[in-house]
């Protein structure tokens, strides 16, 4: 999903022996779908300056009457933990899962990317989009809208090659998640 990075030492020596790898969790959270409860959720990130990389929300269960939060939120393994702890603590979360430690799981984003470019730059786009598998959703004499769907990885990597072609304007979901095989949340 992304890459560890080192926590910098604070020692002019060299690097402290026992540094921490600080990696991008997803986490999926079961809440009921009322009023105020991503504030609550989101509060709790922003009271403690944990960091929200990603937020996706949506309902999930009209019968139930739940939704479904993946948030994607880099920090030490304790700094994970203690976040799914106080997130487990909330009246209405139901289940906080951690998607990446706790088996394979499936984790895609949305991007609509508009390209302003003529002659030869818009040729070199639509073959861009077309090894990327991206659509073209909106197209006019001066630019096009591409629709690419994927890992964060390939949205990141269709980006940079479109960058020098002409990128006006991004918009991005963020990652929606689900574990594979037969386990739900």
């Amino acid at each position: 999903m992304g890459i560890a990075k080192k926590k910098k030492s604070k020692s002019v020596y060299g690097p402290n022996p026992d540094f921490v790898m600080e990696e991008p969790h997803t986490l999926s959270i079961l809440v009921t779908n009322e009023p105020g409860v991503l504030a609550r959720v989101i509060g709790l990130f922003a009271g403690r300056g944990y960091n929200i990389e990603s937020l996706t929300v949506a309902r999930v269960d009209d019968v139930k009457n739940l939704s479904r939060i993946t948030i994607v939120s880099t920090g030490t393994p304790q700094v994970i933990t203690q976040i799914k702890h106080q997130l487990e603590r909330l009246v209405p979360v139901h289940k906080v899962n951690d998607l990446t430690v706790e088996g394979p799981h499936v984790g895609r984003e949305l991007a609509l990317i508009k390209v302003v470019c003529d002659g030869e730059q818009r040729i070199e786009a639509i073959r861009t989009a077309d090894i990327f598998r991206a659509r073209v959703v909106d197209s006019t004499v001066g630019s096009f809208v591409f629709e690419v769907t994927g890992s964060v990885d390939k949205v990141d990597a269709f980006i940079d090659l479109m960058e020098p072609l002409g990128i006006a304007d991004i918009s991005r979901t963020g990652t929606a998640a689900i574990s594979r095989g037969k386990d739900t949340i």
